[in-house]
């Protein structure tokens, strides 16, 4: 086995089993709790049959319906408060006082070693509002450990905007944005349970997945019938690279079911929690839609592997109106 890598002063080039200790014994850290790697309790509750892949209809500020250590991952894109027709058009203090609350209610209902990812988008230029910034410090002084921050790349669908301020000037230039953030966080522990459970991330998928920019485009509200839906890729990484098979993922901020999708498309269960009942009836609709588009593959294999089948057997049989070979030559001594 090689010899590992380690933290040096000019940096190292490449990271294989490598010694962080001299970088993490640093003064930047002296200052900061450090992360706990040690093996989480195993304390896991059941989720009640009845809330297992459903969407209720109420508020996540209050989740005392759901018993404490029973969720295993969070995947969730909170309203943007910016003036959607959703939105409640809430001052930055009530918005951030929002998070705050649910991200409160939901620490107890994970397990240890949980994990929590919030999708999220700074807003305005007039100033600029880091809404990142201000998550990042709630969730730190909720207990979450911040485990890193995936920047989303949404490319050419982001849209062609021509918000540039200034044109061709140092006047007063606009950027223009084409990313959001996906905040990542544990419970506790930076460690999950294994216990015999399963991962269903492949190799290629996990060197893709654990790189710090992610690129994909993203979805149509129209299409979706959602006005700030988010893609299921997006879910659908997460939860490959954050959870294992028959995992619950929870969603305090439904909306139109993406999470749900991506938890039942990867083999986990759901609990999904929206205010609005309108949103908790299209989402169910999506997930019956979801429901009725892999009965009708399955369906459609089935007769292709039936086809299949029939050809090889037919295949396989002799055909009585053609003699072999041999079976001529026979006949042929016969006659003489």
């Amino acid at each position: 086995m090689s010899k590992g890598t380690k933290t040096s002063e000019f940096g190292a080039p490449k990271r294989e089993n490598h010694d962080s200790e001299y970088f993490y014994s640093s003064q930047m850290y002296t200052e900061i709790t450090p992360a706990s790697n040690r093996e989480p309790d195993g304390i896991e509750n059941p989720l009640p049959k009845k809330l297992v892949n459903s969407i209720i209809q109420g508020d996540s500020k209050d989740l005392s319906f759901i018993p404490d250590s029973s969720l295993h991952l969070i995947v969730t894109s909170p309203p943007y408060n910016a003036r959607k027709n959703y939105d409640e058009d809430l001052s930055l203090t009530e918005y951030l006082a929002l998070i705050e609350k649910v991200s409160m209610e939901i620490y107890p209902k994970l397990v240890d070693g949980g994990r929590f990812i919030i999708n999220l988008a700074n807003l305005g230029r007039k100033p600029y509002i880091p809404i990142s910034d201000y998550i990042s410090l709630i969730m730190t002084n909720l207990g979450y450990i911040q485990r890193g921050e995936i920047i989303w790349d949404k490319g050419a669908s982001a849209g062609s905007s021509t918000a540039w301020g200034s044109w061709m000037q140092a006047s007063n230039p606009t950027l223009r944005d084409v990313h959001e953030y996906i905040q990542v966080y544990s419970k506790g522990t930076l460690k999950r349970c294994k216990d015999g459970r399963i991962a269903t991330i492949s190799r290629e998928e996990f060197m893709e997945y654990t790189k710090s920019v992610w690129k994909f485009s993203t979805v149509s509200a129209k299409k979706i019938g959602h006005p700030a839906p988010f893609p299921v890729e997006l879910v659908y990484r997460c939860i490959q690279l954050y959870s294992f098979e028959n995992d619950i993922v929870f969603d305090p901020f439904m909306g139109s079911g993406t999470t749900a999708i991506a938890a039942l498309d990867t083999d986990r269960k759901y609990l999904g929690v929206d205010i609005k009942q309108d949103f908790v009836d299209h989402a169910n609709e999506r997930i019956e839609a979801y429901h009725v588009e892999k009965r009708y593959a399955k369906i459609l294999e089935g007769k292709v592997k039936g086809k299949k089948s029939d050809k090889i057997e037919k295949s396989k049989k002799p055909n009585k109106n053609v003699k072999s070979k041999k079976s001529d030559k026979i006949d042929k001594s016969k006659n003489k």
